[in-house]
């Protein structure tokens, strides 16, 4: 009973080592993200400064850089947190066109790009399978309803 004890003992060990390691793997892929982020960030603001003609400090990029990804990880929040009330493991264009309720430019511009990604896409074969077998359902309802009256 004691060497079941000292095996439980060190399997529950093993296993907070491995959540442990997991996390640590989890927080550095999370931090290559966020620096290649602020990477993009500063590069995109530099390169918006020079096309301007103006000088930004550095210290002011990299404050925009921060920003932008603050903004974008409560951004990402969000749309998980909608996607879950809508009981879906994925985000949808849906989702993303309600993060930006409060600003109506936004919310313009994104129905929009979304529109006319819809138009570019044809239906997927999921929503044709569905309307398949409802088109099914009513036709063998119509004849048996012309069948009923004949």
């Amino acid at each position: 009973m004691a060497t079941d004890r000292v095996a439980l003992g060190s399997s529950s060990e093993i296993e907070r080592r491995e959540e442990h390691e997991q996390q640590q793997e989890h927080d550095s892929e999370a931090k290559l993200l966020r620096d290649r982020f602020r990477l993009s960030a500063i590069s995109i603001a530099e390169s918006e400064a020079r096309k301007s003609g103006m000088e930004i400090s550095k210290v002011v990029v990299s404050c925009v850089a921060d920003l932008a990804f603050k903004f974008t990880e409560g951004l990402a929040k969000d749309l998980e947190m909608f996607a879950r009330h809508a009981n879906r493991k994925c985000v949808n264009m849906e989702d993303v066109i309600l993060s930006a309720h409060r600003n109506e430019h936004m919310s313009s511009y994104l129905r929009t790009f979304s529109n006319d990604l819809k138009a570019k896409d044809p239906p997927s074969d999921r929503k044709r399978k569905k309307e398949t077998k409802k088109n099914d359902k009513n036709t063998h309802l119509v004849q048996e309803v012309d069948a009923l009256e004949g």
